[in-house]
């Protein structure tokens, strides 16, 4: 029967730990255990910074082409320059000659144009840098979130109001999941999905729940969802 540490090894441990050891033994403990959440707290902050998810922070790009005065100012609709969102898994990026139907004729000789007069002249796309630029593993479908009533504004942002575009939410998957484990806080009417000054109105968990059922909406939160 096992009857705890002998006199003799006793001895020996008091020779070798001072009396203080056990108030440092507990101070290191607990200064570790600070220490490590302090660290999961930091690496938790970077990791939801604009330095690593990339959000609210705006792109160069060859031409600076400003959605806040082509939507806001001159009431372009969305489709006009991504034409196949609503039925295909990519927006579409406009062609030059998208372009080029209204500045072949204003802003003709305006410098920060001249990227798009040499593509229209070259026949040479112009090379934008993406800015919702999800990982390879990650499947997203524009078509099927549009014509669920998920509006452009609910992943993107207030596009209206931007000079120049950037990324407004992290794209995180926890961020997605928020939407896929609640959609009727999210959807709206079909005809509202291109309206980038539409509003949840205060009956929206009401409402939501009609269009989830109306819409066929599953809360799909398997992972080959989106993992394929």
């Amino acid at each position: 029967m096992y009857t705890g540490l002998g006199p003799r090894v006793r001895w020996l441990m008091s020779q070798i730990f001072s009396p203080s050891t056990n108030p440092l033994s507990k101070i290191s403990i607990v200064a570790v255990a600070l220490l490590a959440g302090g660290g999961g707290l930091a690496l938790w902050e970077v990791n939801s910074s604009p330095f690593v998810s990339r959000a609210n922070y705006p792109f160069e790009q060859p031409v600076p082409f400003s959605h806040k005065h082509h939507v806001a100012g001159l009431g372009l609709d969305c489709r006009y320059c991504h034409t196949t969102v609503e039925r295909s898994a990519f927006a579409g990026m406009p062609a030059t000659e998208t372009c080029m139907s209204c500045h072949s004729m204003i802003w003709t000789n305006a410098p920060m144009l001249e990227p798009v007069r040499q593509s229209w002249a070259t026949g040479k796309s112009l090379e934008w840098n993406r800015v919702h630029d999800l990982p390879g593993f990650v499947y997203f479908n524009h078509s099927i979130h549009v014509n669920k009533g998920v509006g452009c504004s609910e992943c993107h942002g207030p596009v209206d109001q931007m000079p120049l575009m950037y990324q407004a939410n992290t794209l995180y998957m926890t961020w997605c999941l928020e939407c896929h484990r609640n959609p009727e806080m999210r959807v709206r009417p079909r005809d509202k999905v291109f309206d980038m000054k539409y509003k949840h109105p205060e009956n929206q968990a009401e409402l939501g729940a009609k269009l989830v059922a109306e819409y066929k909406i599953q809360k799909l939160t398997d992972c080959y969802t989106c993992h394929r």
